[in-house]
C-alpha cells in the first residue's frame, strides 16, 4: 500500500466453540462498523472504491492456521483485501464448558484486528 489513509482497530470474541474465524470476523466488524469515510473517493485513483487497498491484521491466540481468510475478507465490500495473521490476542477461561455448544474446552478466544485502508 503506497498511501495509508486510515486505520481502525477492533476486538472480537468467540466465547463458546473456540472458533478463531468467528472471533476474527467479529473483530473486523467491530473495527469497521463504527466509522465512515465519506471523503475517501476524493483521494482514490479514478474516484473508485474498488481502487482501495485494505490490509487486515489479525492477532490470533491459538489455531491461527484455521482462520478462514475468505470469510474475513468478505467483511470488506470494496477494494483489494489482504489478511495478515500473527500471534497475539488472548485465550482465557470462559468460566463454563458447554457440551451442547460444541465447546472443545472452557476457553474463549479473543482476536484483535487492525484494518488499514489506503491506495
Amino acid at each position: 500500500m503506497d498511501h495509508l489513509l486510515f486505520i481502525e482497530t477492533g476486538v472480537g470474541t468467540d466465547v463458546h466453540g473456540q472458533d478463531v474465524t468467528t472471533a476474527s470476523v467479529r473483530a473486523v466488524i467491530d473495527a469497521i462498523h463504527k466509522n465512515s469515510m465519506p471523503g475517501i473517493t476524493d483521494v482514490l485513483p479514478e474516484h473508485d472504491l474498488n481502487n482501495m487497498k485494505v490490509t487486515i491484521r489479525l492477532a490470533v491466540p491459538l489455531d491461527k492456521e484455521l482462520v478462514d481468510l475468505e470469510k474475513v475478507k468478505a467483511e470488506i465490500p470494496y477494494g483489494t483485501v489482504t489478511v495478515v495473521v500473527t500471534d497475539g490476542g488472548m485465550a482465557t477461561p470462559s468460566g463454563i464448558f458447554l457440551k451442547d455448544k460444541n465447546d472443545r474446552n472452557d476457553l474463549m478466544y479473543i482476536v484483535n484486528a487492525a484494518v488499514e485502508v489506503g491506495y
